[in-house]
């Protein structure tokens, strides 16, 4: 049996490392409420600290649909999950399993801070993979496809994507307890768009351009 040397295009394997770091690293970031300021119209605005990971993570899906098509991002999309669930099962473990060193009493803050029930880490995967999925298939077809109205095309698609997200992750998460869902999504919702309107349409650009200056090196 011959080997046969698989290539992979510099820029892909770049954007998979980042992407599998940033899915682990957005479950951790999202342990802060951050504010976004006061804007006219739209109030005070506040949002999970994860955001900011997660809208790499669509912006770098959908620079590789447009590098290497439709189909390469959703791999990546679905590659995502390993990093995602090992990242999970080692908090369980070290949280729950793994007793703290007796001179460290940071035991309780850790397992607050890193700790969610199963609940939250199932809305956690679902939500990734149907908005992930949801936003590489928008950023594909939308507009003529690859090649045309890039920035457009991204920034549409992580606006409707991030929609999808925000309502499944809250809904599976919160569903059936006494608090106030509707109010919780509105406010996430119009965080997350404004973040998208300012981070997605510059960034894909950037990442789409790197890409293929990744590939000409």
């Amino acid at each position: 049996m011959q080997n046969q040397n698989i290539q992979i295009p510099r820029s892909l394997f770049a954007f998979s490392l980042l992407y599998g770091g940033l899915c682990v690293l957005a479950g951790v970031l999202g342990t802060k409420l951050a504010s976004l300021g006061h804007w006219p119209v739209l109030g005070d605005l506040a949002v999970e600290s994860g955001i900011f990971a997660f809208l790499l993570l669509v912006v770098m899906a959908s620079a590789v649909s447009e590098l290497f098509g439709q189909d390469r991002a959703n791999q990546l999309v679905r590659l995502g999950f390993i990093p995602l669930i090992v990242s999970m099962v080692l908090l369980t473990l070290v949280i729950h399993v793994v007793p703290p060193a007796p001179f460290w009493h940071d035991q309780d803050a850790f397992a607050k801070l890193l700790g969610q029930g199963a609940r939250m880490q199932f809305a956690g995967l679902i939500s990734y993979g149907t908005s992930q999925t949801l936003n590489v298939y928008l950023f594909s077809r939308l507009l003529g496809g690859q090649g045309k109205s890039l920035v457009l095309r991204a920034w549409i698609a992580s606006l409707l994507s991030q929609v999808v997200d925000t309502v499944l992750f809250i809904t599976i998460s919160f569903a059936g307890q006494d608090l106030p869902i509707m109010q919780i999504m509105e406010g996430q919702i119009i965080s997350k768009l404004v973040l998208s309107t300012i981070m997605v349409p510059p960034l894909i650009w950037v990442f789409v351009k790197l890409g293929r200056w990744l590939d000409t090196m």
